[in-house]
């Protein structure tokens, strides 16, 4: 019960922050969206795709960064901390950022493609969520400081990721299910930023007393998304 109860403290600390920047990743798509029909509309979804693989990095770095300087916090141990940083910041945003948009694009009767980043671009991939993960044992004290920013911040680009899949990978017209797509988008970032916040410290954290070793991520440098 004590596990759940801080589950839903989570879920409630994340939530303004994904609502909005989810809100706010739809404008930009809008504003590109608007732009793209004055040039050439038909190249949009390629164009969508080059900007996925840039923020689809960008969101491994910063998740990296985050669930590693988390667990380097409250236990200093180098090959666990390695692990811990990589599976949560390559595995959980592919989930992010590629299998529920891809979910999500299905249930709208989409014919969704899914792409996985992970085995179709690893040299892409694994070098920022590398680099998050030193990042993250070197400078946890740097990431403590600048947790609003960074966690507004990682939002976003969780967001733009989840979005410009969608658009990307099969859901062109996505003003159509404009609404759906903001669900979609939120769905996206709220379940796997908790499962890297939340779930990660519980069962990987040394500790016992999780609320003293592992607090949650509003308070933490691990503001995972």
């Amino acid at each position: 019960m004590e596990k759940l109860s801080h589950v839903r403290e989570e879920l409630c600390a994340h939530l303004p922050y994904t609502i909005f920047s989810s809100a706010f990743g739809l404008i930009v798509m809008g504003i590109l969206s608007f732009v793209a029909f004055f040039f050439d509309e038909t190249r949009f979804p390629e164009a969508s795709a080059g900007l996925f693989h840039i923020f689809h990095p960008v969101h491994a770095l910063l998740s990296a960064t985050a669930t590693t300087a988390m667990f380097w916090r409250h236990e200093k141990k180098l090959f666990k901390a390695v692990l811990v940083g990589l599976f949560g910041s390559v595995v959980i945003c592919g989930i992010s950022d590629a299998f529920i948009p891809f979910i999500g694009g299905r249930l709208l009767g989409v014919a969704m493609e899914l792409h996985i980043c992970l085995f179709e671009h690893p040299g892409l991939l694994l070098p920022f969520a590398g680099a998050g993960v030193f990042i993250g044992i070197i400078a946890p004290a740097v990431i403590k400081e600048t947790t609003v920013f960074s966690h507004a911040t990682h939002v976003f680009i969780s967001s733009m990721a989840s979005i410009l899949y969608l658009v990307s990978f099969g859901l062109t017209g996505w003003m159509e299910h404009f609404g759906m797509v903001f669900f979609f988008t939120i769905l996206a970032v709220l379940i796997p930023c908790c499962i890297s916040d939340i779930v990660f410290p519980l069962l990987f954290c040394g500790a016992t007393n999780h609320k003293d070793h592992c607090p949650p991520a509003h308070e933490d440098p691990g503001v995972a998304g």
